[in-house]
């Protein structure tokens, strides 16, 4: 199973069975700053959720239609990054990520999704990634910008967020636009 690289104290590497209950910990910390953008926290209520979402991903990446990676820092999961969809054949993929907010700030976002961005283009041959951010999340859309991506338009009312719609931001970046990691921190890292 893939991991990633991004320097000696970070690792994007697939969710195990022995993660669920800390991912769960993480997640039901900061349940209400992630409830601000993300659909899923109401199906994340126990450890057993999140093993059922650990199977649900490593049976799509068998597939070869998803790609997520727990991020680890300092053996501390802070964060999901991942291919939430991957459509081989008009070779593109949906990309998706959230961070515990102790984490934010601090550039591993846009590190991580730097790596899987390479791996989408270098190895896997797609053409396409998008990321679709609810407009209002400012964060969110700063990592899309910071990449590359161009702001292709807005998706009205794209997403149920348990009370109310919110539009969204969709973004895309082409493979012929992406000229591969650019920081000097992600110099020498990759996929092992």
């Amino acid at each position: 199973m893939q991991r990633f690289f991004i320097d000696e104290r970070t690792v994007l590497r697939p969710i195990l069975d022995i993660d669920a209950g800390t991912l769960y910990a993480v997640i039901d910390a900061h349940r209400a700053h992630l409830r601000r953008w993300l659909p899923w926290l109401d199906s994340a209520r126990s450890r057993a959720d999140i093993l059922m979402f650990r199977k649900r991903v490593a049976n799509q990446e068998s597939e070869s239609l998803g790609l997520t990676r727990v991020i680890e820092r300092d053996n501390t999961l802070c964060g999901v990054v991942g291919f939430n969809r991957i459509d081989p054949l008009n070779k593109k993929a949906s990309l998706g990520y959230w961070l515990d907010p102790a984490y934010e700030g601090r550039g591993l976002c846009a590190k991580s999704c730097t790596l899987l961005i390479d791996y989408a283009f270098s190895d896997l041959a797609l053409n396409r990634v998008s990321i679709a951010a609810a407009v209002e999340n400012k964060r969110s859309r700063a990592v899309a910008e910071r990449l590359g991506f161009k702001l292709e338009g807005v998706q009205r009312q794209a997403e149920w967020l348990y009370d109310h719609f919110v539009d969204h931001a969709m973004y895309g970046l082409l493979r012929r636009e992406w000229p591969g990691p650019r920081t000097s921190e992600l110099a020498g890292a990759g996929a092992a």
